[in-house]
């Protein structure tokens, strides 16, 4: 009897608590759904009790994941197993579709920051002009969503003290400096329109014969080339606006039209380049590789293939002239072609050849046949360190002077608060282009740089990032230049602050690192 009324007791047990136990575990899952928090994918510290939209950014909240908790142990053993092997497979469904969830909303947010030129590039694609970086290239900014336009603010300032040796050098305190503002607006699932302002200051912090650079050359001051100064840029650098169409997943078409713009001719010009973005100087072959970025009438067309792009353009050939806070004449008189390929996400590859007629106003008869090539690799190692690194060659062939070659390799390594940088350029530079007397004029003269630069962010990753940073470079020369230059060492040291926005998708790669770690 005592045995069959144990055994009758413990059956008891697991009938009544049966029903229970799947109540309680409905009305717990109410609960927890009820507790169901949302952040967003670019800004984890926002958090809400409700699906919607990021204040910040305006991204879509997804799932915030939840930490699990114990289940409270059943009196009976049967009921507990039975109770616990259910719930693992629940939350293991459960976890399994919040994560979907999670990399679905990721992958959505991803495609939908797109270039403000091509609907159906990324937004980590978008250099200079119309002109292409690797899809992984960081992205320093402020982003901002106005329903489904977007703005995206860029920018940089370099307050410093820099000193350049030889009888053609100087010293001075100044402050060269860009900001650019880029803005979308879809016009439906498959087309959009978008527009960009980019603007400097360089009229008022350079001056008119711009700063100091030893070997510079380009555009000229009072009718007289410049020469071992880096010209000032205009107020106005960019004023454009483009449309695109996608066609299908792999193929769209846009037109840029720019005033002033920048043509399908070189790579991105070097204030748009990871790799030299934290150097304040321009590159001593910016006048053979990347000086069309500033053009006063540009219409460009292109089509892109999956990650083939072709593209050709019409501009006015005349560079900016010396009044930097006007509108110059459009010409179009000039044109280019270009073909850019990025055959991984780290990759950016482009060859372009152009006709510049008179370039320079001093030397209004002079046209330019210019020919260019690069490659772009950028790798990011980890949250908050990358590695990007650019090669560059471009040749001008001018009416009269014939041939001359330009190289340069930049290099830049960035990891969390500290950043080294580097640049190699071997130059060919005529008599004429460096203003030497009428004997070496026609002179074709090797010329070579060599920089290295160090920068640690005071502030950073807080909205603005504020560096302290150095440089020092060394040219070297033929000896036939001695006696305009010396015959010291050509050489030139800095001390700067570097002020731009901090890393825009700085959280957004902690977040997928998280994910990522959740997934596995």
């Amino acid at each position: 009897m005592t045995l069959a009324i144990s055994t009758a007791t413990q059956v008891g047990a697991i009938d009544l608590n049966r029903p229970g136990s799947e109540h309680d575990y409905e009305q717990e899952q109410e609960q927890e759904h009820e507790r169901q928090k949302y952040t967003c994918p670019m800004h984890p510290e926002v958090v809400t009790d409700r699906p919607g939209n990021c204040p910040k950014c305006g991204m879509k909240l997804i799932p915030k994941k939840e930490e699990t908790k114990a289940k409270p142990k059943s009196t009976a053993s049967e009921s507990h197993d039975m109770h616990q092997h259910h719930s693992d497979e629940t939350m293991s469904h459960q976890m399994h579709g919040m994560q979907g969830h999670q990399s679905h909303d990721m992958s959505h947010m991803q495609m939908s920051m797109h270039s403000s030129v091509d609907l159906a590039d990324p937004m980590g694609r978008e250099g200079s002009g119309t002109s292409w970086l690797p899809d992984s290239s960081p992205m320093y900014g402020k982003m901002f969503m106005f329903g489904e336009d977007m703005l995206m603010l860029h920018g940089a300032i370099f307050p410093r003290y820099t000193n350049v040796s030889t009888r053609r050098g100087d010293d001075r305190i100044d402050a060269p400096n860009w900001f650019m503002g880029m803005y979308s607006h879809p016009l439906g699932d498959s087309t959009q329109i978008g527009a960009r302002l980019m603007m400097s200051l360089d009229p008022l912090t350079e001056g008119g014969r711009g700063y100091p650079l030893l070997f510079q050359s380009g555009e000229s001051w009072h009718d007289q080339p410049l020469h071992d100064r880096q010209h000032p840029h205009d107020l106005f650098d960019e004023l454009s606006l483009s449309l695109s169409q996608k066609f299908d997943h792999d193929f769209s078409a846009y037109v840029y039209f720019g005033y002033p713009g920048e043509p399908a001719l070189g790579p991105p010009a070097f204030m748009h380049r990871p790799s030299a973005m934290d150097d304040p100087d321009a590159p001593i072959g910016h006048h053979w590789q990347d000086s069309t970025h500033i053009t006063f009438g540009v219409a460009t067309a292109g089509l892109v293939w999956r990650n083939i792009k072709i593209e050709g353009s019409v501009f006015t050939g005349r560079e900016p002239d010396e009044n930097r806070y006007d509108f110059d004449q459009p010409r179009f008189d000039s044109y280019s072609g270009r073909i850019s390929w990025n055959p991984t996400t780290n990759l950016a590859l482009q060859v372009s050849h152009g006709y510049i007629k008179s370039p320079e106003a001093p030397e209004p008869q002079v046209n330019i046949h210019r020919t260019t090539a690069s490659a772009i690799y950028n790798l990011p190692l980890g949250p908050d360190k990358n590695w990007s690194n650019t090669f560059v060659w471009g040749q001008n062939n001018a009416s009269g002077e014939g041939k001359t070659q330009s190289f340069l390799i930049e290099s830049n390594y960035q990891r969390g608060r500290d950043t080294v940088y580097l640049r190699w350029e071997r130059v060919e530079k005529s008599g004429h282009e460096l203003v030497l007397d009428p004997p070496d004029e026609s002179r074709i003269f090797p010329i070579g740089g060599y920089t290295i630069g160090y920068e640690r962010d005071l502030s950073h990753g807080n909205g603005v990032d504020i560096g302290l940073g150095t440089q020092f470079t060394f040219n070297d020369r033929p000896d036939r230049l001695d006696r305009y230059y010396g015959d010291d060492l050509g050489y030139a040291f800095q001390f700067f602050l570097r002020i731009r926005p901090s890393l825009h998708s700085h959280g957004g790669h902690e977040h997928a690192e998280h994910v990522a770690g959740a997934g596995k």
